[in-house]
């Protein structure tokens, strides 16, 4: 159980030692410095602990924003100071400066923690102080001022703050008009009865995997059901993260579920839309492989940009600045959010077309858009790319190259070609990037199936990827590579299997697909989550993209259309198998010994 201690002399009527009671906190009192330096030595290590002033007045959701945040390991809000376990010496010394520098003697003229929190300033430490917008936390110096804080107190409502301040703060036209109204009250009601958000999720996970079963019937009452099942979902998926800010029940294992589930129901859905169009005698598979590509390479080229500039100096361009213009004008802003199709519109569509119309006129709809969309929103970060003078970074660097998934083939030929990259020109990485891409897609779209050009392209491919990775990726336009790389490997597979031109082979080609952008989305969240890049060995097992794309083309001209379905199916299966152990013994076991809280926000929901 977390402890606060309570410095300073009570004052009667002050609710402030049951404030904290009721956010799960074991509260001491402490007379003065030194007896709260005892107090302190003596709380578990293992534990979060807080330091508050007895005079403290405020809203009981501002003390929870300052104390009981599981993301920041020190966090403060006027009157009170807290620690996690792992900033517990910081607070340690932080406080032995005081108590030396006070004599120990009774605290009655300022505040002990916010002296304790401009000593920890001083030492450097990062202090998280939460935005409390119109909550009050005060410690009152005289009667005169502690009446008017508590009448500043009674003017504000704070659950309403509270509700409002678990919508996100940006969000996209659909999600802010449509869900957020009526789901915030949803993740109270959720709050209220002990759920927790990974529940929510899970709920969210099983409405939408129901949804693509009703899809999967082939049946007008079935697309119907599933529309707006999809609708339920993506409300208890607004759900889940509104009920973490209300409550502030973040978690690394949290923000994985939400990341992973929101893309394994939507392209779980893809497939009940295909396997339903199917029983109607619609063969629909390729467009269902496509919109999943093109829906992926999207996301790798946010996460490529994001991960290559988020850090990096002198990070200002034109572009950038024209954009932060525009979001100054009202209606430019509403109409920007809906052009990139995030997810709120994306599903929204979605679930109409799929209850009105087809899945062939779903999947041609979602087609258009996201590749609408992913034109608009790559074309200004290359801009803006082109435009700015960052420096980037080491960690900028190791990022892009963890998101590339280069194999052993590939990291073996980039050790040779080192020495002739640095002198090749900047814009060398990605465009071998995207002309091997290219070639191998090409030559599997364009040739007959068995014939030898898609496996000479993919040895090309092999080499390419090797010269793109030979160097570090600080290039303005290199985290264009992972996103190339994404989409030529997924292309390949999707060509390939649809040249096979035997039933089943599209499906097998969908599974694999999905598997290996599940390992890709799993490196993006370990990255974005400080965890690292997944192990070498992983990477080694699995081949890396150019192993994958060349080892497929193998198959394509070694085995027949039959054999090639079944190879694609077996690839499928393995890689699928590899992954999950792999990744969920990685994030539980993450959960298990504290990792840090996140929640990441992600697409816009």
């Amino acid at each position: 159980m977390p402890t606060a201690i309570l410095t300073g002399q009570p004052v009667p009527g002050s609710s402030i030692e049951s404030e904290l009671r009721s956010l799960g906190f074991d509260v001491h009192l402490a007379s003065g410095a030194a007896d709260t330096e005892t107090l302190l030595a003596r709380v578990p290590g293992g534990e979060r602990v807080a330091v508050v002033d007895a005079r403290f007045v405020g809203h009981p959701h501002a003390l929870r924003l300052g104390l009981t945040d599981p993301r920041f390991p020190l966090a403060a809000v006027p009157g009170a100071v807290t620690a996690q376990p792992a900033a517990r010496q910081a607070l340690t010394r932080a406080m032995a400066r005081e108590n030396s520098a006070g004599g120990g003697t009774a605290v009655a003229v300022d505040s002990l923690a916010d002296r304790i929190t401009a000593a920890l300033d001083a030492d450097g430490a990062d202090v998280h102080r939460p935005e409390l917008g119109s909550l009050v936390a005060a410690v009152p110096a005289d009667p005169q001022a502690r009446n008017e804080a508590r009448q500043a107190v009674a003017a504000v409502d704070d659950e309403a703050v509270r509700l409002k301040s678990a919508v996100k703060a940006r969000d996209g036209f659909f999600t802010t008009f449509f869900i957020s109204p009526y789901s915030r009250y949803i993740a109270r009601w959720c709050a209220r009865r002990g759920l927790t958000p990974n529940q929510v999720t899970t709920a969210s996970l099983i409405t939408a995997l129901i949804a693509a079963g009703c899809a999967a019937t082939g049946t007008r009452g079935g697309f119907v059901a599933a529309g707006v099942l999809l609708i339920a979902s993506f409300v208890l998926d607004c759900t889940d993260g509104q009920l973490a800010r209300y409550s502030l029940q973040y978690s690394t294992l949290g923000a994985w579920l939400d990341a992973t589930f929101d893309r394994a129901k939507e392209y779980a859905y893809y497939a009940g839309l295909a396997l339903g169009a199917a029983r109607g005698g619609d063969d629909v598979w390729a467009l269902a492989l496509g919109a999943m590509v093109l829906q992926t390479c999207r996301h790798v080229v946010d996460f490529s940009f994001n991960e290559a500039n988020h850090d990096a100096s002198a990070n200002t361009s034109p572009t950038a600045a024209l954009s932060d213009k525009l979001d100054s004008v009202g209606w430019t802003v509403w109409a920007r959010r809906m052009i990139v199709l995030p997810i709120g519109e994306r599903w929204a569509m979605i679930a109409v077309l799929t209850a009105l119309a087809t899945p062939r006129i779903t999947f041609y709809a979602l087609l258009i858009g996201c590749a609408f969309s992913a034109t608009y929103t790559t074309a200004g970060r290359v801009l803006r790319s082109l435009t700015r003078r960052a420096t980037r970074t080491d960690r900028a660097a190791k990022a892009l190259a963890d998101l590339a998934d280069s194999g052993p083939l590939a990291d073996a030929g980039a050790k040779g070609l080192r020495t002739a990259a640095r002198r090749l020109p900047g814009f060398t990485a990605p465009a071998v990037a995207l002309l091997g891409g290219a070639a191998v897609v090409a030559a599997a779209a364009l040739t007959g199936f068995g014939g030898p050009w898609p496996l000479v392209a993919a040895i090309v491919y092999v080499l390419t990827s090797a010269l793109a990775v030979a160097r570090p990726l600080k290039g303005a336009l290199d985290w264009l590579v992972p996103p190339f790389f994404r989409a030529a490997e997924y292309l390949t597979v999707l060509a390939l299997a649809a040249k096979a031109d035997v039933n089943g082979a599209l499906p097998a080609a969908f599974g694999l697909v999905a598997a290996v952008a599940y390992h890709h989305y799993d490196t993006v969240y370990r990255i974005r989550g400080d965890a690292g890049a997944p192990p070498q060995w992983l990477v080694r097992t699995i081949g890396g993209h150019e192993g994958r794309t060349l080892v497929i083309c193998v198959l394509a001209v070694l085995l027949t259309a039959t054999q090639f379905k079944l190879a694609l199916t077996v690839l499928a299966v393995a890689v699928a198998l590899v992954v999950l152990v792999e990744s969920i013994r990685f994030w539980v076991a993450a959960h298990k010994v504290g990792a840090p809280a996140v929640h990441d926000e992600g697409e816009p929901a």
